[in-house]
This record gives C-alpha cells, sequence and structure tokens, in this order.
C-alpha cells in the first residue's frame, strides 16, 4: 500500500499540473471501488475548478470550491498522466482539464476509493475523524507522543501503524524509523514514552523526509504522477532485506523478519534494544 510519502511525492506531481485548472471532462468506467462512485459523480466534477490539492494521511483531497475530491490509492491505484492514452481494464476514472491534461486513476485491487464531501465536512467526514497527528507537522513531537503511548501494552511497531496515534506511517517506514532508532518492534508501547520517544520521532520525521525526497518507494504497483519510479527502495536499511548484514554498524548481526499483526517486521536484533 502506499504510505505517507508515496501520497505525498504524488500530491506534489498532481499540484504542479492541476491547481489552477478547470475539470472539462470525467469518464467513469465501472460503478465503484471500495466504495460506489457518488451518484452523477462525473456530473458533478464537471466545471468545476481545482483550487489545491493536498494529502491527510494517505489521503489526498481536491479542493474544488463547494465540494472536496476524497481520493485513497488503497492497495494498487495509481493517479498518472497520459496523452494519447488508449483506456485500459483497469483504468477506473479519467480526468481531463481545460487546457487538455489528462490523469487517470487505475487500480488493479480496486480497494481505492474516490468520493465527494462538502469542505466543513472534512474533519468529521468517517474516512478522516479521528487521525492522529500529521508526522511531519508540529503536533506529533516527543512530549505528546509519550503521553499517548503511556500505558499502551500493544508493540511499539503497532502503535507506529496505529493512524489515531500517528497518520499516514506505514510498514516500510515504521520499520525503518525503529532501525535508526535503535528500538526493538517488539518493545511494549508504554516503554517507548520518554528517553525512546526522543529518538523515535525524529527518526520517523527523517525517514519519511528522506523518501519523499527520492520520490517514494516503489515495490510493485506505485508511480510517481509523472509514471516515474521512486528509488527510497533503494536505500532501505532493512525493510526486505532478511538474512543480510545489518548495515551502517559493527554489530556483526544479521537483519531478522518477524511476523507481527499479520505484517513482516524487519529489525536488527541487536542494534534495536
Amino acid at each position: 500500500m502506499p504510505e505517507l510519502p508515496e501520497v505525498e511525492t504524488v500530491c506534489r506531481g498532481l499540484q504542479g499540473r492541476l491547481v489552477g485548472r478547470r475539470i472539462s471532462r470525467v469518464e467513469q468506467r465501472r460503478a465503484g471501488l471500495r466504495l460506489p462512485f457518488p451518484e452523477n459523480f462525473p456530473t458533478r466534477l464537471e466545471g468545476r475548478r481545482i483550487e489545491a490539492i493536498r494529502r491527510r494521511a494517505k489521503y489526498l483531497l481536491w479542493e474544488l470550491g463547494d465540494s472536496v475530491l476524497i481520493v485513497h490509492l488503497g492497495m494498487s491505484g495509481r493517479l498518472f498522466f497520459t496523452e494519447g492514452h488508449t483506456p485500459g481494464r483497469h483504468d477506473h476514472i479519467i480526468i481531463e482539464t481545460d487546457d487538455g491534461t489528462t490523469v487517470v486513476f487505475n487500480d488493479v485491487r480496486r480497494f481505492g476509493l474516490m468520493t465527494l464531501a462538502e469542505p466543513d465536512q472534512i474533519e468529521s467526514h468517517a474516512l478522516l475523524a479521528g487521525l492522529g497527528p500529521e508526522p511531519l507537522g508540529n503536533a506529533f513531537n516527543a512530549d505528546d507522543f509519550s503521553a499517548v503511548l503511556h500505558g499502551r501494552r500493544t508493540p511499539i511497531k503497532a502503535a507506529l501503524l496505529d493512524q489515531k496515534i500517528v497518520a499516514g506511517v506505514g510498514n516500510i517506514y515504521a520499520c525503518e524509523a525503529l532501525f535508526r532508532a535503535g528500538i526493538s518492534p517488539r518493545r511494549l508501547a508504554a516503554s517507548v514514552a520518554g528517553k525512546r520517544a526522543e529518538r523515535l520521532v525524529p527518526a520517523v520525521q527523517a525517514v519519511l523526509r528522506d523518501a519523499i525526497a527520492a520520490g517514494g518507494s516503489s515495490l510493485r504497483d506505485y508511480v510517481q504522477a509523472s509514471g516515474e519510479l521512486g528509488y527510497f527502495q533503494h536505500d532501505f536499511a532493512v525493510y526486505g532485506r532478511e538474512g543480510e548484514k545489518c548495515p551502517g554498524c559493527d554489530c556483526d548481526a544479521t537483519v531478522r523478519r518477524i511476523n507481527q499483526a499479520g505484517r513482516s517486521t524487519f529489525f536488527c536484533a541487536k542494534r534495536q534494544r
């Protein structure tokens, strides 16, 4: 699933070419994805000016004046620009703007979504209500993070993936951040409050910024809006590197993989305590 860096990269790519443009045509090629598309979806988009595109957690929010288009890429969704494109089986929504720009929403596994909401209902919308702070914002800091972790008996890896605690962090970047902070993914969340949180918060922020700078990570379906691949997968320290030597230290250990709540966790048992 695309995580925060991938969604942020797509967001920035869309902003550069779509903000300020008016939607001239929308082609809807199926009834829905994870959710049904809104009734009269193309008509409700056509003629609207794209005033802004921003990200909240793993969602893209297209501000269209009197409505907001909420987009989630799901497991395999892609938004990309194209010219002279012949729609394929998995191209579900095609949006054209007044300057001839065409963007396609392709989703092989159909776990993504597009829906509409009123601007004043975004924070209370069922998809967005209850999300935690943005990890790259000021609200995500060691003091507040420690307070949330206090008394929690779940592993810290699970806490990082809990979107109510911090929004947008997924499996890849949780593994990488814990490695950078030297914290075991099996450690109870409550024990991370305090000094360890002071290491983990900047580690989360640093790995996310590095991934955004690299255009995200392309493992399976993800591409940038331009169609280019992301490159951060070449800089993974532990994710997907089971059995390889622990990088960047002299612990002489290898990267291990364990299963936590159905997700693969990669870490160095000697470096991360």
